[in-house]
């Protein structure tokens, strides 16, 4: 028996269910490799969207101005808990929807408008960065999937193909290296593909995690200050109270 010398001739041998296990492998690839490039795009532009943002919100005396900057820039998540958070506390007076606080706002400035609580705005930071968190996230699970199931589909490939050597070196009767090795060499081609699949998916799952975190961590400082500031905002000015108090009588 000739051993084919070669990827392509080894390729060209493989059994039927060799090629099966390639095929399948294959499928896995190219779908991991499109995940990880549009992934890799996709948090490009994100996280230069959000230092555009939060450049903007450094250079900005007034952070009620950033508002309406803040609303085109929907992949930034800094920006999109900014704008959560600021239409809460400082309802714009203008467009369809007015809240109380809008309202109180534009019938009397010396009004303080009622308190929203912490904890509530808390909870909607937490919900905008989860949902953008989740944005993030999506097809991640594929490249999971692949990073742990392709080696034992390579490795189940190998077991077929071992089986199948064995197998055709009963009925040959012989245990020659030339009668050994196709068969052999045929089943660790379906590791090595495994493998070969596996190792990228692993690695940019990981890399697209760390990315993740690393926004995540920006945005939740972000939120802090950008709570602090606008409920500072929200505060009445100096005087308010007193505008508002009956003056007292003077002594006779």
């Amino acid at each position: 028996m000739i051993f084919p010398t070669g990827p392509m001739g080894l390729l060209s041998s493989l059994g039927a269910v060799a090629t099966v296990v390639l095929l399948v492998l294959f499928f896995f690839s190219v779908v991991s490799w499109a995940i990880i490039l549009s992934k890799w795009r996709s948090f490009r532009s994100i996280d230069k969207e959000d230092m555009r943002f939060l450049s903007l919100y450094a250079r900005a005396k007034d952070k009620e101005d950033v508002r309406r900057p803040a609303r085109r820039m929907d992949r930034s998540p800094s920006a999109a808990v900014f704008v959560g958070v600021a239409d809460r506390l400082l309802p714009e007076a203008e467009g369809p929807a007015r809240s109380q606080f809008g309202q109180l706002s534009t019938l009397d400035a010396a009004v303080e408008t009622p308190a929203v609580d912490r904890q509530y705005l808390d909870r909607v930071v937490a919900h905008i960065m989860q949902d953008h968190i989740s944005k993030q996230e999506a097809y991640l699970p594929f490249l999971a999937t692949t990073g742990n199931v392709t080696p034992f589909i390579g490795l189940l490939g190998t077991v077929l193909g071992i089986i199948d050597a064995f197998g055709e070196i009963g009925k040959q009767g012989t245990a020659s290296i030339s009668a050994v090795a196709p068969g052999v060499a045929e089943a660790l081609v379906a590791t090595a593909a495994g493998l070969f699949t596996a190792i990228p998916a692993v690695i940019a799952y990981n890399y697209f995690l760390t990315r993740i975190r690393r926004s995540a961590f920006r945005v939740e400082a972000f939120s802090i200050e950008a709570l602090n500031a606008l409920q500072a905002r929200k505060k009445p000015r100096g005087g308010a109270g007193d505008l508002r108090k009956p003056a007292s009588p003077l002594p006779s």
